[in-house]
């Protein structure tokens, strides 16, 4: 049996238990939503990694993305790698600058609370970058199968147009076997939904790599997209490899004024039809969220998401509420991210500061780390998670004790805090350089 279908049949797993000890809930909570399709624990037997259930009821979980690029894979991710000032310290050097680059954003993820990375790689070396980044990370790993697909049909001299189900599914079962976790497959593009694309004029047609190659395919075929009309194949592969699906959304608006638009929600009721299917088959399955959106569409995406996809976890990258952040679009994310997740998104996927500019380098990891973190903990708070209300209760008892290495040891990212206090030039003083000795909670301390 599948996991999901060990979960309906009443029985609990050791991952279970592990994931349930995390959230500091009961293992018979993570297998009812499990049984019910409201939370999924990505699993593959063939690596272990840490137990993290995403869904209704539990703290909201953030997604790093990381991998390579077919322009910036050796030369310019070398030079980032040497130059940038937080590369990881002590990491072990295999050697080859390209590989270490991605590997040095593995640890910098991990390091600053990431809970699952994607390996997003394109290029020649993604299967080896891939397989280094399954060997490594203590997270569960998410994938794209088609960008190895294309690159394959790349390989043997073939046109990403000839891609036939055999082609998707000889990707599908290789990265399965290599213990990849969850697989975001784009099968909610079909002949419904690329209509309902084509009869309306977007702003800014579709962003989505993996939508943009099969909405290509279409056309040029005339035909149905072979991941919406294998549906069935692709679920008994990863029934059989016990890999969580996470359905593509690659009619996501790639600009805020396309946001809500019929292209967008006729994929998302073929989303909520195929979620089901795989639910029957024992297929745990998340549901990707909208990329660009104003602020206030947020909620009621998430809310009517929800109901169309029967109660599946979400998966959102952003929201960004705006276009015009760039190089600060992790801010853009961040707030898209927290309001969504207080409306019921379970699963953030940050975004960075390279977003629509670069490849991300360490840096740029970090704070896309770190600032959906911070979305994640906000919305927690509005859901009265004791764990974040505990974190909040601890803060303000350091806080109020003017106690600096409590309150370090609590921020989400302590490193840059801890840093900044000590170039004040304050010294052993309690307070900080804000207000010095007329900080507020000093005075009331000492007239206590």
């Amino acid at each position: 049996m599948t996991l999901k279908q060990t979960a309906e049949a009443g029985h609990t797993t050791a991952a279970m238990e592990e994931a349930a000890n995390h959230e500091n809930v009961s293992s018979e909570f993570i297998r009812e939503g499990m049984a019910a399709g409201s939370i999924v624990l990505p699993s593959n037997p063939r690596r272990k990694t840490r137990a993290t259930a995403i869904g209704d009821g539990l703290s909201v979980k953030v997604n790093a993305n990381i991998g390579s690029s077919p322009v910036a894979t050796a030369t310019r991710g070398a030079a980032v790698a040497t130059n940038n000032a937080t590369a990881t310290k002590g990491s072990a050097s295999s050697g080859d600058p390209a590989l270490d680059f991605e590997l040095s954003k593995l640890e910098t993820a991990v390091r600053f609370g990431a809970d699952a990375i994607m390996d997003l790689s394109l290029g020649p070396r993604q299967i080896e970058i891939r397989r280094e980044t399954l060997a490594r990370s203590p997270l569960v790993v998410g994938t794209v199968p088609i960008y190895q697909s294309a690159f394959e049909l790349a390989k043997a001299g073939r046109d990403l147009m000839e891609l036939s189900i055999d082609d998707f599914l000889k990707t599908v079962e290789q990265q399965a076997l290599d213990g990849v976790d969850f697989m975001t497959i784009h099968s909610g593009i079909n002949r419904v939904s690329m209509e309902a694309f084509e009869k309306q004029v977007r702003a800014l047609d579709i962003v989505s790599r993996g939508g943009s190659m099969l909405v290509a395919l279409m056309r040029k075929r005339r035909g149905e997209s072979p991941l919406y009309e294998h549906f069935d194949k692709i679920l008994d592969v990863l029934a059989q490899y016990e890999v969580t699906l996470s359905l593509g959304d690659g009619m996501r608006p790639g600009a805020s004024v396309d946001a809500s638009d019929h292209a967008q929600i006729a994929e998302l009721i073929v989303l909520g039809e195929l979620a089901e299917r795989a639910r029957q088959r024992g297929v745990q399955v998340m549901i990707e969220g909208p990329g660009h959106m104003a602020l206030d569409q947020v909620a009621a995406n998430m809310q009517f998401a929800k109901k169309l996809c029967g109660g599946a976890p979400l998966y959102v990258l952003g929201p960004l509420v705006t276009d015009i952040a760039a190089g600060h679009d992790h801010i853009a994310g961040a707030i898209g991210g927290a309001v969504a997740a207080m409306n019921g998104a379970n699963f953030l996927c940050y975004v960075t500061p390279a977003e629509h500019l670069c490849l991300p380098d360490i840096d740029d990891v970090r704070e896309g780390v770190i600032a959906s973190k911070i979305a994640a903990h906000a919305a927690d708070l509005t859901h009265q998670r004791e764990s974040a209300l505990q974190k909040e209760r601890a803060m303000a008892r350091a806080r109020k004790t003017l106690d600096w290495d409590a309150q370090f040891a609590l921020y989400l990212d302590p490193e840059k805090p801890a840093a900044r206090r000590k170039a004040s030039g304050i010294g052993e003083s309690r307070e900080c350089t804000m207000c010095g000795e007329f900080c507020a909670i000093k005075r009331l301390n000492d007239n206590g």
